[in-house]
């Protein structure tokens, strides 16, 4: 007998929709002004949403949907809080923020079966957004554990348990294709900048061996693939444990 596909849906993931309310409003521009990166590029995109301080509150992935919609990939537990903080912004605008359930996140390791590259490491896989299917049991079976060691095992740091409240350009931001420094104002867009044109940024995001983890740094452990996260010092990263995608020295 044939094997079952793999699972593909991502349940840590979820879908907040932006929906304009008028004929007039643009979620485009709204966004625009708030997240680290570029809108006006081919979507997705990776992005963060900062604190005025310029660290990281959300990181996710941005889609198109439809003329004038945009979808965000965010984690699931942080989804209803990231649609208050994008309330907040939003003010009077006539712009619907919702979690939109009946949209589901998939990935897979592999590329070439008509989903999208990851924007940050073509490495990563391909991802795609799809109808979701309702579950009918309370055991669901995606693949957020194969997801979790794929891009531990290629360096990647994503979310809050492993980004926590530290600048962007820490957490690797520029290396995955998470920022722009050439597009308009953003919150935390001020000392964001001023950190890449000094080129101070002196600490960056690591997985490294558990055995090698040093707790005062550690932002968080996975003991089950023997890796952790943790916040080191440029200068005291081990060449031999960093990525091939990171480069420790200044940008130009």
């Amino acid at each position: 007998m044939p094997h079952a596909p793999a699972p593909t849906r991502l349940f840590d993931r979820a879908i907040v929709r932006l929906t304009p309310e008028s004929e007039e409003e643009d979620v485009k521009g709204f966004l625009q002004g708030l997240v680290t990166n570029d809108l006006n590029q081919p979507l997705p995109i990776y992005a963060g949403l900062l604190s005025a301080q310029g660290k990281a509150l959300f990181d996710f992935l941005v889609w198109p949907s439809g003329d004038r919609e945009l979808l965000i990939d965010c984690e699931a537990d942080l989804a209803e809080e990231l649609v208050k903080r994008l309330s907040l912004y939003r003010l009077r605008r006539k712009i619907a923020i919702a979690v939109d359930p009946t949209v589901a996140v998939h990935w897979r390791a592999h590329q070439g079966d008509g989903g999208v590259a990851d924007p940050r490491l073509g490495e990563l896989g391909q991802r795609w957004l799809a109808p979701a299917e309702e579950q009918t049991t309370d055991k669901r079976e995606g693949a957020d554990a194969a997801w979790r060691a794929h891009r531990l095992h290629l360096g990647v740091p994503e979310g809050r348990a492993e980004l926590g409240d530290i600048l962007w350009l820490e957490t690797n931001a520029v290396d995955l294709n998470g920022v722009s420094f050439s597009k308009g104002c953003y919150i935390g867009q001020e000392n964001t900048a001023r950190m890449n044109w000094r080129q101070k940024v002196n600490r960056r995001l690591v997985v490294v061996p558990l055995d090698r983890s040093e707790e005062k740094r550690r932002k968080a452990t996975y003991p089950e693939l023997g890796l952790a996260v943790d916040h080191l010092r440029v200068a005291d990263i081990d060449p031999a444990i960093a990525p091939p995608w990171m480069s420790l020295e200044p940008a130009n």
